[in-house]
């Protein structure tokens, strides 16, 4: 753990720096809507690993793309409703456990709600903007509308125009991988950083996974910043992002999701995997 207190105008407040279990068991509970954002590059893969491993339930998860982790978590029986934008092995395939789990009820039935990429976005920034919706065109002609009870039309006020309004999401938590804290809470992520800034104002509470803490962040082409007062815990995970990447830390893993494949397409498979490389470590990121 880190500096277990910082000065602030003369105060001594409680660090945000927790071990990752620490920081889920705080902060993830039972029946939560959670947002694990990171847009291919920065995804949370070993926050998503340790909620597998406290064994936390009926979950309602939202992604733009539920990639690996969601997968895994599907499988494990953390996941009871999927609201995601696409879904599948990116380059890959079919991601087995979200397929087992929606068409066979194994570990169990899950609900899903499906988007577009900018449905989504757009419902992450009502709920970070604190507006009941938001209002696009790029579902006009879909038959999204008649499916999604998060998806309706809307006549324009000021035209016979008829859009799309798609209701605000507001995390209970949202989980993310960045590059970088410094000692004062504040987290720096660049390259790719998808709908991050979005999730974090939507939520309730607001965890992120770094890279290392640094004194003081270098500017860097394309990043953000998350302030301090917006981040409730901040874990040291190097790797914690493996196997999708981290800019300037490590690359993709593409074999890993290659094998991925092989691993999720069985049942007796995954819960081997599961039994060997979650259940039985404590320690997150790359082995």
């Amino acid at each position: 753990m880190i500096d277990t207190t910082t000065e602030l105008d003369g105060a001594s407040t409680v660090s945000k720096f927790l071990e990752l279990p620490q920081a889920i068991e705080s902060y993830v509970k039972n029946g939560d809507l959670i947002a694990m954002e990171g847009f291919t590059h920065l995804i949370p893969f070993a926050a998503g690993h340790e909620i597998i491993r406290q064994k936390i339930t009926d979950l309602t998860a939202v992604r733009l793309t539920p990639d690996l982790i969601y997968d895994q978590m599907i499988g494990a029986g953390c996941v009871k409703k999927l609201i995601f934008s696409w879904g599948g092995n990116p380059g890959v395939g079919s991601l087995h456990r979200f397929r087992d789990a929606y068409q066979n009820g194994w570990p169990n039935k899950i609900e899903i709600e499906e988007h577009t990429h900018a449905g989504l976005t757009n419902r992450y920034v009502a709920g970070a903007s604190g507006i009941g919706f938001a209002v696009l065109k790029g579902y006009s002609g879909s038959d999204l509308v008649e499916h999604t009870k998060n998806v309706s039309e809307v006549k324009s006020p000021f035209s016979d125009e008829v859009l799309t309004a798609v209701a605000a999401i507001n995390p209970d938590v949202t989980i993310l991988h960045a590059q970088q804290a410094d000692k004062a809470g504040n987290v720096m992520m660049w390259g790719i950083t998808g709908v991050a800034k979005e999730a974090v104002f939507a939520a309730s509470k607001v965890i992120v996974t770094v890279e290392e803490v640094v004194e003081k962040f270098s500017p860097k082409f394309s990043s953000i910043i998350i302030p301090s007062n917006l981040i409730d815990a901040i874990s040291v995970v190097p790797n914690g992002a493996w196997p999708s990447y981290a800019s300037d830390f490590y690359e993709r893993d593409n074999n890993q999701y290659i094998a991925w494949d092989d691993i999720s397409k069985e049942r007796e498979n995954f819960t081997n995997w599961l039994d060997t490389e979650i259940y039985s470590k404590s320690v997150a990121g790359k082995k």
